[in-house]
């Protein structure tokens, strides 16, 4: 079940780029990067700001969601090595 609500968590959070292609969490930070340079600009339209917080918004959200799947699988996966007994000597 925990599968499942994983895959129903990534398909919410899917984001696209500019060009409509499914975005992974290092093309968001890079345009999140490009974002913060933008925001930095003082010549930045005011129409545009907006619009460009929403993005940085919803990918902050992405990347979130996407750290959080990660370290559920880490952990799932540090747990089911622990159950067998994969434990590596130090």
């Amino acid at each position: 079940m925990s599968t499942s609500t994983s895959s129903e968590s990534q398909e919410s959070t899917s984001l696209v780029d500019a060009d409509g292609n499914a975005l992974d969490y290092a093309s968001a930070v890079v345009e999140l990067d490009a974002i913060l340079i933008e925001l930095e600009d003082e010549a930045l339209n005011v129409d545009v700001l907006a619009d460009r917080v929403q993005r940085a918004s919803e990918l902050i959200s992405f990347c979130r969601d996407r750290i959080t799947s990660a370290k559920t699988k880490v952990e799932q996966i540090v747990a089911d090595m622990d159950a067998l007994g994969g434990q590596e000597p130090s």
